[in-house]
């Protein structure tokens, strides 16, 4: 059995002070990785030490081992306590002990009508919600259902006192957002997967930009769909990387397999849609590469964070391709929570990222000054990405030497990452096409790089 650091205690003395006051139903609230599975394991063992019920909920079918594994090494009495899955609980409500404690794993979940049937069942029983953030996708609050909210440390906190690893944040931005649609307050995925699979070398930028900025780590990478999914591991695979697609559909037997051999160091890179995100802790995994939009803080923070579990000299990357950093600010930003609910601040979104080397950070320093130049490569900070000089002007298509003409596109290309990665003027063009730059733009960031310019061959086909 472990023991509780004592920002841990600390929660579940505050809890126990929080129940003697009158309060039936609290919420604790923690960051990701702060460790809310002991903090309830604890909370388990003094109910069954008393001889209390005690009823566990979980969303998700695989969480349900893994939080009794967690309970026994604990030393709970697991003859009275009975972990389920919320939709089974919800129709074997009759059929239940009277529970004296019910506990909800990932209380931002609890307002759904599958919860409240179960505590409208047990009026009697105290509650108590874990979260990393206490809202629904709408942003409303908890009140209706928790009557007390327990906060913990930050983020940062844990960070600056080695409980969460430090990370480096870029986002170098595959897919723009503006333009699609929403449906109940989430972005239309059918339409995200369709723009982002129209383009090819949005596969080859992924790609490009891992091995730039976390070659070598172990990455779990969050994709618009599973189609998507699936042909981002076979890219990765067909680079020399090994990758592994898991979906909620994936037979029980494989994905275990699966997640062992990522556990192990057999497969590098697991790609999936939703399905890790709460609950899955691999401490060396390193990167979380971040391929799919959402408007949901909550799903935001729960993927970003999943490669920061702690681990002694580590320092984990996120790789933010769908501009979720500006929509929410940084993972670790401190934020007011209340049961009311969340109020959008403008502040918590001022997000700067470099247009050298796709480096994120916030637009103002801790003592509220603007940031002129990028913390991570030095360059000054520039109004728009990668923009050319207003001066010379743009050369004409003589000057340039004839209007760049790629090859077909017969196999998902590897393109640089950033323009300084570019070595010729070819890789510029083949750079700048991808990104949908004119043909000036290779020409002046060639000159800039005091690259030769030559002439680039015509393809035939092309």
């Amino acid at each position: 059995m472990g023991e509780l650091r004592p920002y841990q205690t600390d929660l579940v003395n505050r809890l126990s002070q929080s129940w003697r006051a009158g309060h039936k139903a609290p919420c604790i609230v923690l960051p990701c990785g702060g460790g809310k599975s002991v903090i309830v394991a604890e909370i388990a063992k003094r109910t069954t030490e008393n001889g209390g019920n005690v009823l566990f909920l979980v969303h998700r079918k695989e969480l349900c081992d893994q939080i009794c594994n967690t309970f026994r090494w604990w030393g709970v009495e697991m003859d009275l306590c009975n972990v389920m899955m919320v939709q089974t609980a919800s129709r074997r409500v009759q059929k239940l002990t009277y529970p004296t404690l019910i506990i909800t794993d990932e209380n931002h979940h609890s307002k759904a009508a599958t919860y409240r049937k179960i505590y409208d069942a047990f009026p009697a029983a105290y509650r108590v919600g874990v979260t990393a953030t206490p809202i629904r996708l709408d942003g409303s609050g908890l009140g209706d259902v928790n009557d007390d909210l327990i906060v913990g440390v930050t983020a940062k906190w844990l960070i600056q006192n080695n409980c969460l690893a430090p990370y480096d944040y870029y986002a170098p931005k595959i897919l723009d957002t503006a333009d699609l649609h929403t449906k109940r307050g989430e972005y239309d995925m059918a339409e995200a997967e369709q723009m982002m699979m129209s383009n090819k070398y949005i596969f080859g930028d992924v790609i490009a930009h891992y091995q730039t900025y976390a070659k070598g780590k172990k990455a779990v990478c969050y994709c618009v769909s599973i189609r998507y999914s699936q042909m981002m591991a076979k890219m990765f695979c067909d680079v020399g990387i090994p990758a592994q697609h898991l979906d909620a559909k994936t037979p029980k037997q494989e994905r275990d397999a699966i997640i062992a051999d990522f556990r192990s160091g057999k497969i590098q890179i697991l790609c999936n849609v939703d399905l890790i995100s709460e609950g899955f802790d691999v401490p060396d995994c390193g990167c979380a590469i971040l391929l799919r939009p959402t408007q949901s803080l909550t799903l935001y923070i729960q993927q970003s964070m999943r490669c920061m579990r702690y681990q002694p000299d580590k320092r984990a990357v996120i790789l933010d391709h769908v501009g979720n950093v500006k929509r929410f600010g940084m993972p670790d930003a401190d934020r007011e929570w209340s049961l009311d609910g969340r109020k959008k601040d403008d502040k918590e979104f001022q997000i700067e990222t470099c247009a050298y080397c796709y480096y994120s950070f916030p637009k103002r320093d801790k003592n509220g000054k603007l940031v002129k130049n990028c913390p991570n490569c030095g360059e000054p900070i520039r109004a728009e990405e990668e923009r050319p000089p207003a001066e010379p002007t743009e050369p004409t298509e003589q000057e340039v030497h004839t209007e760049i003409k790629l090859e077909k596109v017969t196999d998902v290309p590897v393109i640089p990452a950033m323009p300084s990665q570019c070595k010729t003027f070819a890789d510029l063009a083949t750079y700048g096409k991808a990104k949908g730059y004119k043909p000036g733009w290779a020409y002046y960031m060639a000159k800039r790089m005091g690259l030769p310019v030559g002439r680039i061959k015509h393809d035939a086909g092309a």
